[in-house]
């Protein structure tokens, strides 16, 4: 039996949880730079989880700063099988209360190309299919799992990934809620997109901290206002995670873990030498 290994992006304080065991801090190297902090690896209940606030300790990397190749490649390097994503974002709907929690199923990526999207270049291209972009049998596992320790969670949703740093402007966000999206951040992609490629299955838990700007007689969003939010949001993630290992079956049984299967459209005897030796994490079963 495989060990059960899951990842979770998000911000510092996670790897404090009660009743982690075996605490060890690691870092990874990769061929696509340093990761945004060392990962910290710990067990519960029979599970590894591997934590990496994508943020940096101290929040020090902005969003279109973060190196999210890295990051999932370093996750991959050291076994994860599931990838959680904790990200705090913006309330597009009425009904999405600051301090709810949404479990994210579609994206719309607004992001300008100043991230890196894939790792297939510079001689190797690969196509996976994202359509459905989260892990549908790992998103029931993590609403089961948030269900038992929070009141307020929403099942499925759009996220949509602005560039920012800044805010979105009152235009900006009314145009967004007109395409009907659930929640807008800054940080869910192209983490996904990658996840994908790494053939990770990804489930991302949306901390809903804000009205943005398009809600009439709220005050713009500020980060004051969100950074209130967000420390009760650390508190209920913690307990989120911690309920995991009880739902985490004992194998995956879901596309994600092939996802590179037929994705691969290269030449093998023509893919650099150097490439395939970089990537061998993620493409080694395939070549």
């Amino acid at each position: 039996m495989s060990k059960k290994i899951v990842g979770i992006m998000g911000g510092s304080g996670l790897y404090e949880m009660e009743g982690l065991k075996n605490i060890r801090h690691k870092t990874v190297q990769t061929p696509f730079g340093d990761p945004s902090d060392q990962l910290v690896t710990g067990e519960l209940e029979g599970v590894e989880f591997v934590f990496l606030p994508r943020h940096g300790r101290g929040h020090m990397i902005s969003p279109s700063e973060i190196n999210y190749r890295a990051n999932i490649f370093a996750m991959k390097t050291l076994g994860a099988q599931y990838l959680l994503s904790l990200s705090a974002v913006g309330s597009m709907k009425e009904e999405i209360c600051p301090g709810d929690l949404v479990i994210v199923d579609q994206f719309i990526d607004r992001t300008k190309g100043i991230r890196k999207h894939t790792f297939f270049e510079g001689g190797l291209v690969g196509h996976v299919s994202f359509g459905d972009p989260v892990c549908i049998h790992f998103s029931n596992v993590v609403y089961t799992a948030a269900k038992n320790v929070v009141s307020r969670i929403h099942k499925g949703g759009a996220y949509l990934c602005m560039e920012g740093p800044q805010f979105s402007t009152r235009a900006e966000s009314l145009l967004y809620r007109s395409w009907g999206v659930s929640v807008i951040g800054m940080t869910n992609m192209p983490e996904a997109k990658l996840a994908r490629e790494a053939e990770l299955c990804y489930a991302s838990i949306a901390f809903s901290t804000d009205y943005d700007c398009w809600r009439e007689g709220e005050e713009e969003v500020s980060a004051d206002k969100v950074l209130a939010v967000i420390k009760k949001n650390v508190e209920t993630a913690k307990r989120v995670v911690k309920a995991l290992p009880s739902f985490i079956p004992e194998q995956r049984r879901c596309k994600c873990a092939e996802a590179l299967k037929f994705a691969i459209i290269s030449d093998r005897q023509r893919i650099p030498e150097k490439l395939k030796q970089d990537l061998k994490p993620l493409i080694g079963k395939y070549l």
